[in-house]
């Protein structure tokens, strides 16, 4: 009977190196989850924010705006159609694109 407990013994103090581990490990699983929480709700409310799709690339949003605001100009009739053809080829001419994937 005192054999088994004595082998149990010796192994006790091999636990005791882990055991800061033990408190780290769980810690930096749940930072990472906030920080991902974090990172996506921020997205979802720029996203809101702006308009934007949640997948929308930035720079496709300012150029959709300024298209927009082209074509409000020339609805109200602040601008000729020659004027606006001419404006929205140069907006899309030197539109962001995506970057590659």
């Amino acid at each position: 009977m005192l054999a088994p407990l004595a082998a149990l013994g010796t192994h006790w103090g091999a636990g005791a190196a882990f055991f800061p581990f033990a408190i780290l490990i769980p810690l930096f699983w749940l930072a990472l989850i906030v920080v991902l929480v974090i990172v996506f709700s921020r997205r979802r409310a720029w996203a809101m924010r702006t308009g934007a799709g949640p997948w929308t690339w930035p720079g496709a949003q300012a150029a959709r705006s300024a298209e927009t605001t082209l074509a409000e100009r020339f609805a109200q009739g602040d601008i000729e159609e020659q004027e606006y053809r001419a404006r929205l080829e140069v907006l899309r001419a030197n539109a962001p694109q995506p970057p590659a994937r």
